[in-house]
């Protein structure tokens, strides 16, 4: 049987989930640059929405990304913040 604590499980999840969240907003913003095909804002959300807020807001911020389309601008820090406090609530000591 596996010994790993449930919590270190979803860590190691949402980091990975966050990592590929924003590289994702990278490769979007590269290919747009390059008048390439384009990955749906409703995957970048989505990913958002799956646990990846975190990469979705600093792939806005570091490839100045969705800052203008205020589903981004404001749709992502509200997921991030429901996201903490649902953290939050789970991890807190009882």
């Amino acid at each position: 049987m596996n010994d790993t604590p449930i919590s270190t499980v979803i860590v190691f999840s949402l980091v990975i989930i966050n990592l590929f969240t924003f590289l994702l907003y990278g490769i979007d913003k590269w290919k747009a640059k390059r008048a390439r095909w384009r990955i749906p804002e409703s995957v970048l959300l989505g990913m958002a929405m799956i646990g990846g807020s975190v990469g979705a807001w600093l792939g806005m911020r570091v490839w100045h990304h969705k800052t203008q389309h205020k589903k981004f601008r404001y749709g992502v820090p509200a997921i991030l913040v429901v996201q903490v406090i649902l953290l939050v609530w789970i991890f807190w000591p009882t």
